[in-house]
């Protein structure tokens, strides 16, 4: 069985989760592709948390429920919805260690202050887009801390570096599965494997339409509802 993929998702983003999706089920028929839906978290009462203004996306702070909503069990893969998969899930199965509670691309990535290209805030602070896509080791004893009654209430800086975990708990995944697009740059950076549009993306049509890769995320878009 593949690892069960959750994506974050924000209803003023629906296409871009909706493409994300495509990708992953494209290159993997059989992916499991679960919303992160913080409407439903709500409604259920699993997510209690104040609306927070400097929250860039509704999925925020959805995605450290993942190992309370797998049971503490197995492995799962966060992802942010403005993202495009080239590579089935079981390409990452080999950095499955089980002595890690997460497994990330530990990027260097201090982009500059000011807006987004969306006209959100550019918030800076350490470990930026390390959790934009996470590896979890669900069953890992230190991930079951990650309870709602924590998680509703602490912090964005607390949840976002890591916080409950050592150093040595955080695993690294190669920046080819996280790739920041305007960040990382071919060939000196290598080859994209998934794409990552962090500061905006072509559906944003009036100031992101023809950014770099949009080309990739425009022939998705058009797989996608060409079927």
């Amino acid at each position: 069985m593949s690892i069960p993929v959750y994506v974050g998702y924000d209803s003023r983003e629906d296409i871009a989760y909706q493409v994300c999706k495509h990708s992953i089920t494209r290159r993997e028929p059989g992916a499991t592709v679960k919303p992160l839906k913080q409407k439903d978290m709500r409604e259920s009462g699993l997510y209690t948390r104040e609306i927070d203004k400097l929250a860039s996306t509704e999925f925020t702070f959805t995605r450290f429920f993942i190992p309370h909503l797998q049971n503490y069990q197995g492995w799962a893969v966060f992802c942010d919805c403005d993202f495009v998969w080239t590579v089935p899930t079981t390409d990452l199965e080999q950095y499955c260690d089980p002595n890690k509670a997460v497994v990330v691309v530990q990027h260097d990535y201090t982009p500059a202050e000011g807006m987004k290209m969306d006209g959100k805030q550019q918030h800076i602070y350490p470990r930026k887009n390390w959790s934009s896509m996470i590896l979890w080791n669900c069953a890992h004893p230190k991930n079951r801390v990650l309870t709602p009654e924590l998680l509703n209430k602490e912090t964005g800086a607390f949840l976002h570096r890591f916080q409950w975990l050592d150093d040595e708990d955080i695993g690294s995944l190669p920046h080819h599965y996280n790739w920041l697009v305007g960040w990382y740059k071919e060939p000196q950076d290598g080859k994209p494997k998934i794409y990552h549009w962090t500061e905006g993306g072509p559906w944003f049509v009036d100031n992101y339409f023809d950014c770099e890769y949009a080309d990739v995320w425009k022939k998705e878009t058009i797989n996608l509802f060409s079927k």
